[in-house]
């Protein structure tokens, strides 16, 4: 079962979606396989820290950000990589390294590659290890409303 949190937004807002359980995989490559999806059109979610304030990057699992790239775009000065220890109590409905790509859900900024875009459909962890969503990428946008940018390699 998809996120609690998650389910009611996207039935809500009368999103048309499909939920599909896979063998446990851990990473995006290994989940895109499993579920039999391209790395292209499997969202997955790298949490970064921004001058002190989390923010989500959106990009597909077979791409890397750059974190200069995304420093010189939002013209922070400091960007990394926020390690589990600063994120974990934002997603208390998810497994680490599952979440699903709606910041806006958990108060957090969204950044998209634009590279996903070029997807009608994306697919994403739902919260657990076990479990993705697909949806078009039009709904996506529409309901998360990231900034969307070039920031993977």
């Amino acid at each position: 079962m998809p996120v609690k949190k998650l389910k009611e937004f996207l039935d809500a807002n009368e999103v048309k979606y499909t939920c599909l359980t896979h063998s446990q995989a851990y990473t995006a490559q290994e989940v895109a396989e499993s579920a039999h999806i391209s790395g292209r059109a499997l969202a997955k979610v790298v949490i970064m820290d921004l001058d002190g304030e989390l923010a989500m990057a959106v990009l597909p699992a077979d791409r890397r950000v750059v974190a200069q790239d995304l420093r010189d775009i939002t013209g922070t000065d400091h960007v990394r990589f926020a390690s589990e220890n600063r994120f974990k109590s934002r997603f208390p409905d998810c497994e680490i390294g599952a979440m699903p790509p709606f910041g806006n859900l958990y108060g957090m900024k969204v950044f998209a590659a634009e590279s996903l875009g070029e997807n009608e459909e994306i697919a994403f962890n739902a919260g657990s290890h076990e479990e993705i969503i697909r949806l078009k990428y039009a709904d996506f946008e529409r309901l998360v409303q990231p900034m969307v940018m070039s920031f993977t390699t």
